[in-house]
């Protein structure tokens, strides 16, 4: 009987559909824990396949192959300590989200995933079969429990692999970041720990993948819920974890607790991962958006430039006759100050030309947003020319806010491949600048100091698509706007509750309705990061055609 068990910890990132690049990092996973003397080493739920696959998964070609991919990393990895990672698995002509465990060349045990998450980003249910639940497996004569993910946030999976003999849990799982979504975590895994009283280790991946970053933050708890251990957040990282028996039971050997960052730097870094990884798991090196003075382009382009080095980003300043001086030159300096290229591409002549072919059809009739969307609309045709000449993708540039009212032109500036921004309400990109300004850090590629000059951020918001327009002129402020979103989108609450917090009834039924009558460019738009649980696209998932209207 073992009185002492290394774990090998591979908090890594995986890319969802590259069976042989996360083989290759679990094998090379494996040789650091062989060196260092585990008995095992774990990686995260769904390893080899990445998360989120979604319907992927169901394709048979693919979880065959990914079944045969863990068969023949088992195989090399015989001569070794255990090897246990997330893959999908076959019983019954059934699919499992399962946690494999490998020794002596062979899958040993198959951990079939009970409880299945069918809410906001996860469609479990509709992918895989839920198992029974069943008692732990055996490594070395340690017999232990693996509750995979979801599993672990109900009592029931836990319990019974204490009941049928576990002596400590391992969680393996792929679970995306959210705005103190950390928090949450710790809080179900103390329940676990205290119910059943014994230690756990809560083994998370990090990376992105379309619009989920995985930020890791792999933890252990001891019986109390003391906190025994904690690794970094969005890092890749391996970590040998020693755990002893003690007459109490066993117990995991104090390591190193690595602190967290704020809310601030946490949403900052799920954005720039979220970026780097988009654009390198996808094959794009470079990038391009329009630049217009604006804030929310500074950030972007901020974003951008911490995700990929200013030499990998463009950005172009496009003016027409109501682009202030103003904006030309903190469009400039903005750029200047994250050193990144910055071309200028008046759309004057352009514009006239598209006005003049128009004009027959138009005779008669009042200028009116039309002619303003034709600014956007040029705009974007000239990115995206840039984008198919120069393989660069196109980054769009819409927050929150805009992008739940519909304050974009679609086809203009909502054209683009990804946008960083799409879950940061405009009040939020206000504070993450100032925070950007006087923040830097080792996984930022860009430039420490004030990146973003103070003018773009303290002067009024505006499109600039007509004389002495402001946003103001068409939304209520945004703190106002912000306010009432945060109640209707993130909250799901009525009219009337945003009454009750005291916001005008004119102003609320005016979200209300641009709300519901912009699904359909939401529909459209690109994908972006997920900061919070409400983040529109697997999160809110709402019918373009809809006459309901509350109040």
């Amino acid at each position: 009987m073992r009185d002492n068990f290394r774990l090998t910890l591979a908090q890594l990132n995986p890319t969802v559909g590259d069976l042989t690049g996360n083989a290759q990092k679990a094998r090379d996973a494996w040789e650091k824990g062989k060196a260092a003397g585990a008995q095992m080493v774990a990686l995260p739920e769904m390893f080899i396949t990445g998360y989120n696959c979604q319907d992927l998964i169901m394709k048979p070609a693919f979880h065959h192959a990914a079944i045969e991919t863990v068969k023949s990393l088992a195989a090399d990895c015989a001569d070794g300590p255990a090897l246990a990672i997330g893959a999908p698995w076959l019983r019954d002509g059934k699919l499992f989200n399962a946690y494999l465990i490998c020794q002596g060349g062979t899958i040993t045990a198959q951990v079939l995933k009970h409880h299945l998450p069918n809410e906001t980003v996860f469609d479990e249910v509709r992918l895989f079969e839920s198992a029974e639940m069943q008692g732990p497996y055996a490594v070395e004569g340690v017999r232990i429990g693996s509750p995979i993910c979801e599993d672990s946030w109900h009592e029931d999976v836990a319990e019974t692999l204490e009941e049928t003999g576990a002596e400590f849990l391992l969680v393996p799982n792929g679970s995306p970041y959210y705005r103190n979504k950390h928090d949450v975590r710790l809080g179900h895994m103390v329940s676990r720990v205290v119910e059943t009283g014994l230690p756990l280790i809560y083994l998370n991946m990090v990376g992105g993948q379309d619009d989920q970053v995985f930020d890791g933050a792999t933890f252990g708890l001891n019986p109390g819920g003391q906190l025994a251990f904690q690794m970094k957040q969005f890092d890749s990282e391996i970590l040998n974890v020693d755990l002893e028996r003690t007459d109490e039971g066993w117990r995991i050997q104090p390591a190193e607790v690595h602190v967290h960052p704020d809310e601030w730097e946490q949403d900052y870094r799920c954005m720039v991962e979220s970026l780097r990884d988009y654009c390198g798991k996808t094959g794009f090196g470079r990038v391009l958006l329009g630049m217009s003075g604006g804030i929310d382009s500074a950030l972007v382009a901020t974003i951008a430039v911490d995700a990929l080095g200013a030499q990998n980003v463009r950005c172009v300043m496009l003016p027409s006759e109501y682009t202030s001086a103003e904006s030309l030159e903190d469009a400039k300096a903005c750029a200047k100050a994250l050193g990144v290229r910055y071309d200028y591409v008046p759309i004057a002549e352009g514009r006239a030309a598209i006005t003049n072919t128009l004009a027959p059809l138009f005779e008669g009739t009042t200028p009116d947003i039309t002619e303003e969307n034709i600014q956007s609309r040029l705009r974007g045709l000239l990115l995206m020319s840039l984008s198919n000449k120069f393989g660069e993708m196109l980054l769009t540039t819409g927050n929150k806010s805009e992008v739940a009212v519909g304050y974009a032109t679609i086809y203009g500036d909502m054209a683009g491949g990804y946008n960083p921004i799409k879950d940061l309400y405009k009040t939020r990109v206000f504070e993450t600048c100032r925070w950007r300004n006087t923040h830097h850090r080792a996984w930022m590629s860009g430039p420490d100091g004030e990146v973003i000059p103070d003018r773009i951020i303290t002067k009024p918001p505006s499109a600039e698509l007509r004389e002495d327009q402001k946003d103001s002129d068409s939304l209520p402020d945004y703190p106002v706007l912000d306010g009432i979103l945060t109640l209707l989108v993130d909250q799901e609450a009525s009219v009337a509750d945003c009454l009750a917090q005291g916001y005008d009834a004119a102003d609320v039924k005016r979200v209300q309705h641009l709300l519901y009558i912009s699904e359909y460019k939401r529909f459209q738009s690109a994908p972006g990061a997920r900061l919070t649980k409400r983040a529109f696209w697997l999160d809110r998932r709402y019918p373009i055609v809809n006459r309901w209207r509350d109040g």
